[in-house]
Formats: C-alpha cells, structure tokens, sequence
C-alpha cells in the first residue's frame, strides 16, 4: 500500500504521524511509504532520516495525490478540505462531533475517515487517545502553576506552596487518563488535590493507585460549584468518547471562584467542558472571563512534539500495519475495535455520536462494510 504522511498546517502543531522508525517498519513489510517535505522538521526528523529509513519525500500534492491511507495527527482544516477525495483512507484524530464544517466536508468527498480518538476497545479502552491524553494531563497541572503567576494574570500563588506556607489546591474535573497524570503531576508540584468523578470503582482505584494523595468525591452539579470557590487550578479532563463534552462549569461559578485563579479545559477538542472555553493555541494560549484565566490550547501534545509523535507512532503503528496489510474493510472486519474508529464511510456517517452532534443521519458500519474477516 502507498502510504501518506502529511505535514500538519494547523497554528502551533509540531507533531508528524508517523517517526522515521515507524517508516522503516512499514518499508519492512514492503509498503511505499510517501513522507510530505518538511513534515517531521517539528519534532526533530529531518527528511534525510525518512530517506534512510526508505520512505520517499515528496510535495504536498503528491502526498495527498498518490497515498492510499494517509497518516495525519489533526484534522484537516479548511484549506486542506479541497484535497479530501473518494478512495483515499484518513486516519487522524478527527474531533468532528465538536466541528460540523469538517463533518460536512468529509462525507461530501466520498473519503473514509478513521479517527484516533474513537478507537476502542471491548473493554473501553482507547488506545491512540490515551498517549495522549497522558501527556495532555501532565501538561495540564504545569500549565495551570506556570499562570498561577501573577506577571501572567494569575493569583500569584506558587502551587507547591513552601514550608510554613500551604499549597495551593487542584481541582481535577474526571478521572480517567487525562485527570490521573493531572493529579501525578499536580502532587509531584506539592499541591492538594482533589478529583471529581461519577464512577465509584474508578474513585477506588485511584485512592489505590495514589495511595490516599488525593481527595476523590463524588461528583455532581451542586458538588462542582461547592468544589470550584476553593480551588486555585480547575482541570477539565472529562471524556464521553468520540462526543461533544458536557458543560460542567458554568458562566455563574466563574463568580464563587478566586480572582486569578486557572481553568485548563482539557476537553476543548471535544468542546470543552467549560461554558465559557474557547480554542487557544500555543502562540496565544490564554484568556481571561470575569477575572478567570483560562487556559484552552486545542492541541497541548503539539507543544512537545518529540516526545508526543514518539509516543503517537508507537500507539497507532500496528493499526497502521493491519489497514496498510489487509486493507481497511478487512482490517475492520478483523478488529472491531478499529472499527469503532470509523467516522465516516462512502459518504454516511458510521459513528454515532458525531450524527447525534450535528442531527445529521447515522448509518451502522455494518450497513457499508462488511464486518465477518473474508
């Protein structure tokens, strides 16, 4: 199979889908692997560690033109919507329940378009979304002590706090991935954690795994708001899978809350759980609401580009191998985890929270592809 890597063009995104190691695995197995100019210059491969890893580099519209499956790391932006066409396979993180003109531009091109991010397994596992997400949490609890500071807008409140002076206090909104290395992090700074989740069992394995470091409560709206006027740093790590997030803090809290203290709305790629969340990026990674700093930078993995394309390719590598060996409609049929990542098939929408998202028509996967190995 032609396989595509594209160089991502969205503001502040550094990772590239695939490392040279991870080319030279798929040369291996005896596939054309089409590297786009430049595209690995972000996280520190240059195109002359593709070439000896066997890939080809190419330009831009080569790439998009000759791949059979093309590996990105976002989704396409408008500019790139032109370039989407029937009988090539997307595999990305997509996030299109949040982004209804993407939703659009991929079912009108005939594409098939698998996303990372809904991938899962029977289990409920989500193995591309959670490297990740790991390192979206870890960031999460820095970027909420670095605007603590008050030349930064924030409270002016060293999170880890001193001997003789208390720490600060981090609430954790979920405690799935994202919330858990939050809270690795946030303890490791010193601070007082607490994390708010709706699963018991999950609560008990986290006293467990933290060994009692941090407070878990049961989460609810009222418990929220309680919550939120003690905390100098809100994390937003709240998940319903492949869907728009549910808004759990809401415009009236931003009043009970302290004067600069930060929200770091994890979940903005889904729509944030914050009402008054808007994307950021990098280059412009902050705002503030009522006194309120926030903190919603849209692809947070992207600001350590070496270590998050590192941890990309080692996640989606084998999914990658199986679609480029069998072919997606057999790779799928083979692995119905794989095929839950399927967002968009011959012009229908196969997943359905994305049709929910945008009140469009949903069509079963079953219904396009068959799902019995051949």
């Amino acid at each position: 199979m032609r396989i595509g890597v594209a160089k991502e063009i969205k503001t502040d995104e550094y990772r590239v889908a695939l490392t040279p190691a991870g080319a030279r695995e798929l040369v291996l197995r005896g596939h054309d692997v089409l590297i786009e100019t430049t595209a690995g210059e972000g996280s520190a491969f240059p195109d002359s560690e593709y070439t000896r890893a066997g890939a080809q580099v190419v330009s831009v519209d080569d790439v998009w033109a000759e791949a059979e499956l093309l590996l990105k790391v976002k989704e396409p932006i408008a500019q790139e919507y032109p370039r989407l066409r029937e009988g090539l396979v997307l595999f990305t993180y997509l996030h299109i329940a949040a982004d209804e003109p993407l939703t659009r531009a991929l079912v009108e091109s005939g594409i098939s378009a698998v996303a990372y991010e809904t991938v899962e397994t029977d289990d409920r596992r989500l193995p591309l979304l959670a490297p990740m997400s790991e390192i979206a949490g870890r960031l999460a609890a820095q970027a909420g002590a670095y605007f603590l500071e008050k030349p930064l807008g924030g409270r002016g409140l060293l999170l880890g706090g001193v001997p003789g002076v208390a720490p600060g206090r981090v609430l954790v909104l979920g405690g799935g991935v994202v919330g858990y290395n939050a809270a690795i992090i946030a303890i490791g700074l010193g601070a007082q954690v607490t994390i708010l989740d709706r699963s018991i069992d999950r609560m008990r394995y986290l006293d467990e795994i933290l060994s009692g470091r941090v407070s878990t409560v049961m989460s609810s709206a009222l418990q929220i708001e309680s919550s939120i006027a003690d905390a100098d740093v809100v994390i937003g790590a709240v998940l319903v899978p492949g869907a728009v997030a549910p808004k759990l803090v809401t415009r009236e809290m931003l009043g009970v809350m302290k004067k600069g203290a930060v929200i770091v709305d994890v979940a903005i790629d889904q729509g944030g759980c914050v009402e008054t969340a808007r994307p950021t990026t990098h280059t412009d990674p902050v705002y503030s609401v009522d006194g309120i700093t926030h903190y919603c930078v849209a692809n947070m993995p992207g600001g350590v580009p070496i270590t998050s394309t590192k941890a990309l390719t080692n996640a989606t590598l084998p999914y990658v191998e199986a679609i480029a060996e069998h072919g997606l409609a057999e790779a799928v049929a083979r692995d119905v985890a794989l095929g839950r990542g399927v967002n968009v098939l011959d012009g229908k929408i196969t997943y359905a929270p994305v049709a929910e998202a945008h009140e469009l028509e949903y069509t079963p996967l079953e219904n396009v592809l068959p799902l019995t190995p051949a």
